[in-house]
């Protein structure tokens, strides 16, 4: 069995050292942007269950918890679940591009991305647009 190597190191042996050794990549962002997005989906989903359980308990209930949903922070909330879907949408299509083989390229992978995020952001804006005037 060989010794460990002595002396320094050529390379760093984790990207932990942000600042000096590694340099952000667009598809790490949005890999992680798709993870983040999963778990505000999932809470978002409850959001949409507690209103659900309100419209079934009836009008009190009901009137209660869209007062919340209608207030500006319930609408913040709204808009960032509705493009957290999006977003989620969007690169699970990328993802599903790649599973077939096709845009593997470094440089398809970071159009790719680029279009998938303006892609989420212009149907995000799309649907309240058509929500609140249709």
């Amino acid at each position: 069995m060989s010794s460990p190597k002595s002396g320094p190191q050529a390379r760093p042996l984790s990207p932990f050292m942000l600042g000096q050794y590694y340099r952000f990549q667009l598809t790490s962002v949005l890999s992680f942007a798709h993870r983040i997005t999963g778990l505000g989906l999932t809470f978002g989903t409850l959001l949409i269950a507690g209103w659900l359980i309100a419209l079934a308990s009836g009008p009190e209930p009901y009137a209660a918890f869209a007062a919340h949903l209608t207030a500006w922070y319930g609408q913040a909330l709204l808009f960032a679940w509705s493009w957290a879907f999006m977003y989620h949408l969007c690169n699970g299509i990328r993802h599903l591009v790649w599973d077939a083989g096709y845009a593997l390229e470094l440089d398809a992978a970071y159009t790719s991305g680029y279009v998938a995020v303006a892609a989420s952001f212009i149907v995000t804006a799309l649907i309240w647009v058509v929500a609140y005037f249709a």
